[in-house]
C-alpha cells in the first residue's frame, strides 16, 4: 500500500511540474492576446468564445465523473487570465487630435503622471490648479516636476466654477509673475479643467494649457475638445472659450481612489458615447463588465470624442452630438444634489426612443446610474429654456433611435419639457 501511495505522489508530483510549464506558457499567450485587444479596442472577456473553449475541451474528458471539475477548473483557469491582463501594464497610447495649429496628444499611460515632465514643457512657471478632493500627491508630483510652481487648491464641487475663482486664479499668476511663455496645469475633475482651461485662456490674452484628468468622466470626455468655462447666474458653462490644450495626459492609474458612485458617473458619458456612435461598445456595457474593462472603454470613449472634435471644433454642427442627454440634464442639474452623470444619464432617457428605453434603463441600473427623483420641472424648463443651444422658444436636441446613430434636431421647449415628464412618469 506505501508503494502505491508513493507512487500516486510521484505522478502528481510530475503532474504538477508539467502544469507549471505549461502554466506560463498560457500566461504568455495571454499576455500577446491582451496586447492586441487593447491596441484593437476590444474588450478583456469574450464570453461566447470562453464557454467554447469549455465545451471543447471538457468532450475531451472521457471520464463522466471529472467533466464537471475539469469544467470548473478551465473556468477558474480563464478568470485569473482575466485577472492578470486587467492589472497588466498598458502600453502607451498616442491619440493625435488633428485641429491644425490647434492640434494635440492625448497621451494614455498608466503611471505616466510620475515622469509627466517629459510629456510636457514645465521648465517654466507652472500654475497646477487641483482641488480639495484629489489627492494633494497628484498636483504635488507636477510641481516637483517643474521648475517654478505654485499650486492652486480650490474646494470641490460646481459652485468652483465661479468669477471669483477665475479672479483668484488670475490674481495669482500675476502675483507670481507669469507670463505669456508660462502655462497652467489642471489636476482634477471636470470642474478643475474648466476653471484652469479658462484662466489660461484669458491670462495675457492665452498661455499654454495642459489637463492631467483624475476622474473617468474628465478622462474620456471633458479633458479633451478645448471647452472651457464658469457658471454665471446659475446657468452653467454660459461664460467661456475655446482653448485647446497643449497635451492631455490620461493615466488611468489615477482612478483606484475613486469611489464607485465616482466611477459610475464617469461611465455615464461612456454609454453616451456608445449610444450615438459606438454599437460595440454599447453592447460591451450590456453584456460585459465595463468597469472590469475601464481601458478598452476609456480608449474606445476617446476615439468618438477626437473624431467628433476633428470634424466640428467649435460646435458649429456634427459636435453637438456630444450634447445627448445634457439640455434636460443640466436642467435636473441646477435642482438636485445629483452628480452630473447622473443627471446626463436620467436625460438621455426621455431623447430616446420609446423601444430603446428598456435597454438603456436596464443598462442604468445595471451601473448604479439609475436614480428617482423629485422632479423640480420649473428649474428643469428654465434650464431648457437658457440652454446654450437654445434660440427663443425652440432648442436644439440630440435624440437616439437606434444604438450608435443619432440625430439633431429643433424642438420646441415646452416639447422637450414634455417629452422628459412623459417619459419619467411611465418609469
Amino acid at each position: 500500500m506505501t508503494n502505491k501511495l508513493e507512487e500516486a505522489r510521484r505522478i502528481i508530483d510530475d503532474t504538477d511540474a508539467q502544469m507549471a510549464e505549461l502554466f506560463v506558457r498560457r500566461m504568455r499567450a495571454v499576455e500577446t492576446v491582451c496586447a492586441y485587444k487593447r491596441e484593437a479596442g476590444l474588450p478583456i472577456s469574450d464570453p461566447r468564445r470562453e464557454d467554447e473553449v469549455v465545451r471543447r475541451n471538457v468532450a475531451l474528458v472521457e471520464d463522466e465523473a471529472l467533466k464537471g471539475y475539469y469544467a470548473d477548473w478551465l473556468q477558474h483557469t480563464m478568470a485569473l487570465s482575466r485577472a492578470y491582463q486587467q492589472q497588466m501594464p498598458c502600453d502607451p497610447q498616442t491619440i493625435p487630435v488633428c485641429l491644425g495649429e490647434h492640434s494635440y496628444t492625448v497621451v494614455v499611460e498608466r503611471g505616466v503622471l510620475a515622469h509627466a515632465h517629459q510629456q510636457l514643457n514645465l521648465n517654466r512657471r507652472v500654475l497646477v490648479v487641483t482641488d480639495d478632493g484629489v489627492p494633494a500627491e497628484y498636483a504635488q508630483s507636477v510641481a516637483d516636476q517643474s521648475k517654478d510652481s505654485v499650486v492652486c487648491t480650490l474646494a470641490q464641487g460646481e459652485t468652483a466654477k465661479s468669477l471669483d475663482t477665475l479672479s483668484h486664479l488670475l490674481q495669482t499668476m500675476l502675483d507670481h509673475g507669469f507670463s505669456r511663455n508660462d502655462c497652467v496645469v489642471a489636476v482634477g475633475g471636470g470642474v478643475v479643467g474648466d476653471v484652469a482651461g479658462f484662466a489660461a485662456s484669458t491670462y495675457m490674452r492665452g498661455v499654454d494649457f495642459y489637463n492631467i484628468p483624475t476622474t473617468l468622466l474628465a478622462q474620456i470626455d471633458s479633458s479633451i475638445g478645448g471647452k472651457t468655462a464658469i457658471n454665471l447666474g446659475g446657468v452653467k458653462n454660459v461664460v467661456g472659450a475655446f482653448h485647446q490644450p497643449k497635451k492631455v495626459l490620461i493615466d488611468p492609474d489615477l482612478l483606484h481612489t475613486l469611489p464607485p458612485r465616482q466611477v459610475a458617473n464617469g461611465l455615464a458619458e461612456a454609454i453616451k458615447m456608445a449610444l450615438i456612435g459606438d454599437a460595440e461598445l454599447f453592447s460591451l456595457f450590456e453584456h460585459e463588465n465595463a468597469v472590469e474593462n475601464l481601458d478598452t472603454v476609456i480608449l474606445r470613449a476617446l476615439q468618438i470624442k477626437k473624431r467628433i472634435v476633428e470634424q466640428d471644433e467649435k460646435e458649429s454642427g456634427l459636435r453637438k452630438v456630444l450634447n445627448f442627454g445634457h439640455t434636460i440634464g443640466h436642467g435636473i442639474e441646477v435642482s438636485s444634489d445629483l452628480y452630473h452623470g447622473e443627471c446626463v444619464a436620467l436625460g438621455m432617457l426621455p431623447m430616446c426612443s420609446e423601444t430603446l428605453r428598456p435597454r438603456i434603463l436596464a443598462l442604468l441600473e445595471k451601473y448604479g446610474l439609475y436614480r428617482k427623483m423629485q422632479c423640480d420641472w420649473e428649474k428643469i424648463a428654465e434650464a431648457i429654456r437658457h440652454d446654450k443651444k437654445a434660440d427663443g422658444d425652440t432648442v436644439t436636441v440630440v435624440t437616439v433611435s437606434e444604438i450608435g446613430r443619432c440625430a439633431v434636431e429643433d424642438m420646441p421647449c415646452d416639447h422637450v419639457l414634455a417629452r422628459a415628464k412623459n417619459c419619467w412618469e411611465g418609469l
